[in-house]
């Protein structure tokens, strides 16, 4: 085990100035085009210099594709960008402008707490179009899968638009961070953000006790398999704890001298950590929460599978796939009813289990006897499936946030879409929501007026099919995030102190453990600007 580097003189080994990744690539602009009604002489210039807008933006749209794909030799010959060699680069820039935005949130959060959402606003807008780019790059990662074998030209232009996204994304906040320090002047501001870090800091301290005590009374209530999503939870809530103490003790000693750019650093190191022991405190009061809504939904969905298997086997010939998903039904069923009667056991796995089951149940005998799927029953379904989707995209989210270093991007891709099929449950939900109170808005009008039109109320059919997929995603997404940090290991071993593996492996020191080198915190902003305090490097 090495030590430390003398240079860690304040704690954070600084990488040189400049050290930065850059992201290569700028967006193109369109000029819109009118259509005024003057003469065929009048257009003559103003359809010139249209269709030189147009060509330039070609070209620059052209530009932009060839530097994606090419890159200049040693020897100052272009290098057509192999695909193994543009899927590598497609990779990185997603996990990098992932961790941009999960840093530019952390520090975004807590100067809304110390200038308001107002003030805040324009940062806001820049994250949320960020993420918005890094979405839909993370969407046509998902696709690379369905793309043919052989088809080269659609895989290099699908890699080329993930490229593109993801250097529009830290564009969006490398363009922010100079106004973003300017709101914040830590350097200036820095004995008030430390007052405010500081009573964080206390409040999670106190927290820490709590909620260890929480864990321990849910793990009297439910098997050790329920509480693995949230295993070392408060210990590692501590161990970021420390860090962050140390790191708040530096910056009030810098600020003691009037060193507060120095402090700055420190602060922003501290302020990162802080936002991670929250996480991991916040996961359990929420497991909490997710385990006894699970167990209080299980014995209503114990009774609608009974009512489904007992229509079931009152038909006439019960064959096919229909036999089998009764039998299928009666097996879970008989299973958790066992678990519960033997002691302690996992409701929201029960609970899935029971809600696949009843799903494919509901849908077999709808087709074999003509039953149509009841409102009830169906909103009865996409309530259980919607809560273990939210508790596993909850689980993977908070893993994800806190391991960030190690983390690569295939974990990252599928529970960005985990996400995106849950936000389509919401929204879904919410359709149906306002088209039932239309709906029955509509029917008073009618019986009062009788010139009313009924409108159509949404299906929560697809829905389901969300939750379940949003479910799936999400636990494939944790188990790759867990296989990558067990492969990434300590690059501290046991010996770092304070806190500083913690730190390395969510990502709030940045830098190479390869290399031994540790740069300061992450910043908001992209990836031109996110390593300005104190470092930079691949993240």
């Amino acid at each position: 085990m090495t030590p430390l580097p003398s240079t860690l003189c304040w704690g954070l080994w600084v990488l040189p100035p400049g050290a930065t990744v850059r992201a290569a690539g700028v967006s193109a602009t369109l000029a819109g085009l009118s259509e005024p009604s003057y003469t065929a002489a009048d257009l003559v210039l103003p359809l010139l210099a249209a269709g030189g807008a147009v060509t330039v933006a070609a070209l620059t749209y052209t530009r932009r594709r060839r530097r994606t794909n090419t890159r200049t030799t040693p020897g100052g010959g272009p290098h057509v960008m192999s695909l193994p060699e543009l899927d590598r680069q497609a990779r990185r820039l997603l996990v990098e402008s992932d961790d941009a935005i999960l840093t530019s949130t952390e520090e975004l959060g807590f100067a809304a707490a110390q200038f308001g959402d107002a003030a805040v606003k324009p940062f806001t807008e820049a994250v949320a179009y960020a993420q918005g780019e890094l979405s839909a790059a993370f969407r046509l990662r998902a696709q690379l899968d369905d793309i043919r074998r052989g088809d080269d030209v659609s895989k290099r232009r699908t890699l080329d638009e993930i490229i593109s996204r993801c250097t529009e994304a830290g564009r969006r906040l490398d363009a922010e961070a100079a106004d973003f320090d300017g709101l914040r002047a830590l350097e200036r501001t820095a004995p008030d953000a430390l007052a405010h870090a500081e009573a964080v800091a206390g409040e999670l301290a106190a927290r820490t006790a709590t909620v260890g005590e929480t864990l321990t009374e849910l793990g009297s209530r439910y098997a050790h398999s329920a509480l693995l999503p949230v295993e070392g939870h408060v210990g590692q809530a501590r161990d970021r704890l420390v860090f962050a103490t140390t790191n708040l003790g530096r910056a009030r000693d810098c600020t003691g001298s009037g060193d507060n750019e120095r402090a700055a650093v420190f602060l922003r190191a501290a302020e990162s950590t802080l936002d991670q022991a929250r996480i991991f405190l916040d996961g359990v009061d929420r497991r909490g929460r997710e385990l006894a809504e699970a167990e209080e939904r299980l014995p209503g969905a114990l009774a609608e599978a009974d009512t489904d298997i007992a229509a079931a086997r009152a038909l006439p010939h019960l064959t096919g796939n229909l036999r089998g998903h009764v039998i299928g039904m009666e097996s879970v069923a008989v299973r958790v009813r066992g678990a519960m009667a033997a002691g302690p056991y996992d409701p929201v796995d029960a609970l899935r289990r029971v809600t696949e089951a009843a799903t494919a149940l509901d849908a077999s005998l709808g087709e074999v006897s003509g039953r149509e799927a009841g409102t009830e029953r169906a909103r009865s379904l996409l309530g259980r499936a919607e809560l273990t989707a939210r508790s596993s995209v909850g689980a993977a989210s908070d893993f994800v946030g806190t391991h960030r270093r190690a983390v690569g991007s295939e974990a990252r891709t599928w529970l960005s879409e985990a996400r995106r099929h849950l936000e389509s449950v919401r929204t879904a939900t919410t359709a149906t929501a306002t088209a039932t109170a239309t709906a029955t808005a509509t029917a008073t009008a009618t019986a009062t007026n009788g010139d009313a039109t009924a409108a159509p109320v949404a299906t929560p059919a697809s829905a389901l099919a969300d939750a379940q997929r949003a479910d799936t995603l999400a636990r494939e997404a944790q188990r790759l995030a867990e296989r990558d940090v067990r492969a990434f290991g300590n690059p501290y071993g046991e010996g770092g102190g304070q806190g500083t593996g913690g730190a390395v492996l969510g990502g709030i020191v940045l830098g190479e453990p390869e290399s031994g080198a540790f740069g300061g915190p992450g910043s908001f902003g992209g990836s031109e600007t996110r390593g300005r305090r104190g470092g930079g490097g691949k993240v």
